[in-house]
């Protein structure tokens, strides 16, 4: 068996989805962490890149959903970090 670029893109999305989920299980990281979020973040995009070379529906709605959730994720983490800086709160 012979992987393509995409499949190793692919295995690398996959291996830092399950890292992710092993550091938060294990206490070394927090998922109101940027890390948390980033490491998501670029996980599902890997894996969606490889999707669009070998194409899975149901697997691609997924990996689209992951990226958004940890856009989301990122979003507030930094929204909650300026408002701690400036002192302001969230209305």
């Amino acid at each position: 068996m012979t992987l393509a670029w995409y499949d190793w893109i692919g295995s690398l999305g996959v291996f830092l989805i399950l890292l992710t989920y092993f550091l938060l299980q294990t206490d070394r990281i927090h998922a109101q962490a940027i890390p948390y979020s980033v490491m998501n973040l670029l996980g599902a995009s890997f894996i969606a890149v490889s999707l669009l070379y070998d194409f899975n529906f149901s697997a691609f709605v997924i990996e689209i959903c992951w990226i958004a959730i940890s856009i989301v994720g990122i979003a507030r983490i930094l929204r909650r970090r300026r408002m701690e800086l400036t002192g302001t709160r969230d209305q």
